[in-house]
């Protein structure tokens, strides 16, 4: 971790308590929570050998925090940034999902339309004589009974050649159901390039005009492509890095884009371009009427329409809907050949958090989850209690700082409440993670046990000519590194 970042986080949690803002940005609270989100997800960044990482939290209509981690492109030291361009794959299918509702609104389709009624030259061979049509309904929500791909080897390395519109059609025929329509969930990258190819044939325009006139355009949307873009290769696009080699590091992957198969997994976009989109929802939602889509519609797309039969796998129309500690999150992920992101909602909330990643076998979602877990609460304290803002002691800023863990990996000393915490680097679950400490005395802190509030184990900093130097826990000592 940098000097900069602990710097930086000390300083906002000195904010006097005076301060008190109506922005959430400001709130000593979420700045503290915003930090430890930084602290994590750089550590994981490092240790997971990921090359760059760029995220947003997003709070109804504010972006609270962006932040780069790392090297958008390694060779070139192009560090990464908030606007970035990174491939986003199947968080596609979201706007060509949108697209379909519109176009459903306008009483130009219906979902449970057979797709072949919109497309003359669907002819997939159907494996199950007896099985009803195929419809909008079950491309949107994985349950068509269709292959996962087109019948192109488009994800195999190193050329990773994606086929043209024509090459998809013509193969078309040669291919087979893999089950009736509504018995399991399959998730198909052909299926929603068969709803990309519904919604070009229904609106009588090009699906990437389509999407730009009538999404991204109206959303402001700008750095937001259908697919890859050539013009930013070697500048803001990131370059896509494979999964960890058995010797170490990592290989430049070619640059590819996604040809036909762009409605499912061809766009390209930031993390400030998926912020807005969120802020979008959340203002649709709350406020109702139409904004690009009816909110009716948008709540239509973000509930339920699919169950597989083990109740593990649940579905909107476009959006991965899921359950988690009894809340329902909305989004979708993306992982293409060197890219791995994540758009995560908790609409309830109003509070969103996207993640863009340059390696193949990033676990984006991951960046995301702890936003939440890091930050939400921190969101919902500050607007509970606006007038109770809690502020560091000056003198605890001494002790922010990283220390080295003999066992691996480090620990992190850090502003949390009123106080201290620290956290044991890498980790899974930083919030799981987390031990907050209690001055006790010069230089002397006990542990806070989470399960009753009692203090534990002594933790006890030496200095040395004015300098924090290390500290000791249960007789060990632990050297600063930074």
């Amino acid at each position: 971790m940098s000097r900069m970042t602990f710097a930086s986080l000390a300083l906002a949690a000195l904010v006097s308590s005076t301060a008190a803002s109506n922005d959430l940005k400001d709130d000593p609270r979420v700045q503290t929570a915003l930090g430890l989100l930084e602290i994590w997800a750089e550590a994981e960044m490092a240790y997971a050998d990921i090359p760059a990482v760029s995220m947003a939290v997003v709070h109804d209509q504010e972006v609270l925090w962006t932040h780069g981690f790392g090297f958008a492109d390694r060779e070139r030291k192009a560090e990464a940034a908030a606007d970035t361009i990174y491939s986003i794959c199947s968080i596609s299918k979201l706007f060509t999902a949108i697209g379909v509702l519109q176009l459903r609104d306008q009483g130009k389709l219906e979902l449970d339309d057979p797709v072949s009624q919109h497309l003359p030259w669907f002819d997939i061979q159907q494996s199950f004589p007896d099985a009803p049509p195929i419809t909008v309904r079950g491309i949107l929500t994985h349950s068509a009974g269709l292959p996962r791909e087109s019948d192109h080897p488009y994800w195999t390395y190193p050329e990773y050649s994606f086929p043209t519109r024509e090459a998809i059609l013509e193969r078309l025929s040669e291919q087979k159901t893999l089950y009736p329509e509504g018995r399991y969930f399959q998730y198909s990258n052909l299926g929603l390039t068969l709803a990309g190819e519904i919604v070009a044939q229904v609106a009588d325009e090009g699906y990437a005009d389509y999407s730009q006139r009538h999404i991204l355009g109206p959303l402001g949307l700008s750095d937001t492509s259908t697919e890859i873009p050539v013009a930013h290769r070697g500048g803001r696009f990131a370059m896509g890095y494979g999964g960890k080699r058995r010797g170490g590091g990592r290989e430049p992957l070619t640059f590819l884009q996604v040809k036909g198969i762009a409605p499912a997994a061809g766009y390209a976009s930031t993390v400030l371009d998926l912020a807005k989109f969120a802020s979008w929802q959340f203002r649709l939602l709350q406020n109702g009427g139409e904004e690009v889509l009816k909110a009716s519609t948008l709540r239509e797309m973000q509930r339920v329409h699919w169950v597989d039969p083990d109740w593990k796998t649940t579905w909107g129309l476009g959006f991965v809907v899921a359950r988690r500690d009894d809340k329902t999150f909305v989004g979708h992920g993306g992982s293409c050949p060197g890219f791995r992101s994540d758009l995560l909602l908790q609409t309830k909330e109003k509070f969103a958090a996207v993640s863009m990643t340059n390696a193949s076998d990033a676990d984006a979602s991951a960046f995301t989850r702890n936003a939440y877990r890091i930050v939400a609460p921190a969101i919902a304290e500050a607007a509970a209690a606006p007038e109770k803002i809690q502020a560091l002691d000056p003198s605890l800023k001494r002790y922010v700082g990283t220390y080295r863990n003999g066992w691996g990996g480090e620990i992190a000393l850090f502003p949390w409440k009123d106080g201290l915490a620290m956290l044991y680097l890498p980790t899974d679950n930083p919030m799981d993670s987390l031990e907050p400490l209690k001055l006790t005395g010069e230089n002397r802190f006990r542990r806070v046990r989470k399960d009753d509030g009692e203090l534990a184990e002594e933790v006890v900093f030496t200095v040395e000519n004015g300098e924090v130097t290390r500290f000791t826990r249960h007789n060990n000592h632990f050297p600063r590194v930074r």
